[in-house]
């Protein structure tokens, strides 16, 4: 176990300059300033320059200490990663990006959190570093933006309700999207096509992306819902579309579950879809979403480095509920709410708060590849609901 107490820095926000990373730093220079539980933070990136630039931009203290690191070159990356206590990453696509980072913090004993859409990456990094991380007691936290906490944390909410008002876990969710403001971010776009790429230069990658229980470790548990085809609903009296998020958060719910020694049981049956609503006006816009399956409202994804405007955030929103459905006719339903566009004002916070539930509030535990459920849970549930704009709410 390495012993970080006396590293320089709580936090390191790693590609500050970009799009994503500078509303991240934004959101810890003006959430914490003068608090008693400020953070030490730090900008990092590949140019000096540019990291000065943003800096001055999103006013932050003049004094905000900047690092200059680039995934190309291993040597800066070491010495980052042994300079603080938690790593922030917004650098994707992860799979071109990412791989030496998560290996430094696993050798070097520091906690690490990512907005990682990508199993394979994922995979990569369970395969490679777990065992270092336990190790070193590094905690690496995969998928720390809209992919998917507000998916893996309304599921793992849902199920706390369900024991505790039917005395067992759900054995059967319905994930649903009741509504949506914002487009994807260009990261999330650039890693959706990273991840064809690499399923095109490696056929075997095709069918583990293709299951739920990818990134089980060995675990299989029954056949899944696909969700990739409209269908109507009888039990919740709507047509449902297939949602573009849903091959990436159904894996990781699926992970949560493992890891928590199947707390959900182990013929867990999860799957997510987009609700577009009954009659003909319902199947009509399912089948429209199922032919150009836009992430949300506006016709263009931003590239990457770009995106929408302060004004567009903060319009955003997302409405995600849970449908939790007992063989005895038994149910109960919980719903997670954001108060910004999902791709880049909500994902901020929830990346940044995750780090901050790292540092304060879950300082010790055994280092490994985790879900932000499972390895955060309520404690982070606490921190989005108090700065960050979600709402997690029992609906029944």
């Amino acid at each position: 176990m390495t012993d970080k107490a006396n590293r320089e820095f709580d936090i390191m926000v790693y590609g500050a300059t970009g799009f994503t990373g500078r509303l991240v730093a934004e959101y810890l220079s003006q959430q914490y300033a003068g608090k008693d539980d400020a953070p030490k933070w730090a900008m990092a990136g590949r140019s000096q320059e540019k990291l000065e630039s943003v800096r001055d931009e999103i006013g932050a203290p003049a004094d905000t200490p900047l690092v200059v690191a680039d995934a190309n070159d291993p040597a800066s990356l070491e010495a980052m990663t042994k300079s603080t206590k938690v790593v922030i990453s917004t650098v994707g696509p992860y799979v071109l990006y990412g791989n030496e980072l998560v290996a430094a913090c696993a050798r070097n004993g520091t906690d690490y959190c990512d907005l990682a859409g990508e199993p394979n990456f994922i995979l990569d990094q369970i395969e490679a570093n777990n065992d270092q991380a336990r190790d070193s007691g590094a905690r690496i936290v995969c998928s720390a933006g809209f992919d998917s906490i507000p998916f893996d944390l309304g599921v793992y909410m849902a199920q706390q309700h369900c024991k505790e008002k039917f005395g067992a876990p759900a054995p059967r969710i319905k994930g649903r999207m009741r509504g949506m403001q914002g487009a994807a971010s260009g990261g999330t776009v650039a890693s959706m096509q990273e991840v064809a790429k690499a399923a095109a230069k490696d056929p075997s990658l095709i069918a583990k992306l293709m299951s739920p229980f990818m990134l089980t470790e060995g675990f299989n548990g029954p056949e899944q819902p696909r969700g990739d085809k409209p269908q109507y609903d009888d039990k919740l009296q709507s047509w449902n579309a297939p949602f573009v998020m849903a091959p990436i958060n159904t894996k990781n719910v699926h992970r949560t579950n493992t890891l928590l020694g199947h707390a959900y049981g182990e013929n867990f049956v999860y799957d997510e879809m987009v609700m577009t609503g009954p009659g003909e006006k319902g199947e009509e816009l399912a089948k429209q979403l199922a032919a150009n399956p836009s992430f949300g409202s506006n016709d263009k994804t931003p590239a990457p480095g770009e995106g929408p405007s302060k004004e567009e955030r903060e319009n955003g929103f997302y409405d995600a509920v849970f449908f939790a459905e007992y063989e005895d006719g038994n149910g109960a339903i919980l719903s997670v709410k954001g108060d910004r566009d999902p791709g880049y004002g909500s994902t901020s916070k929830m990346i940044a708060e995750t780090a901050m539930c790292l540092l304060r509030d879950v300082p010790q535990s055994t280092g490994g590849v985790y879900t932000p459920a499972s390895l955060l849970g309520e404690k982070l549930v606490q921190r989005l609901e108090t700065n960050a704009g979600l709402t997690f709410t029992v609906e029944s």
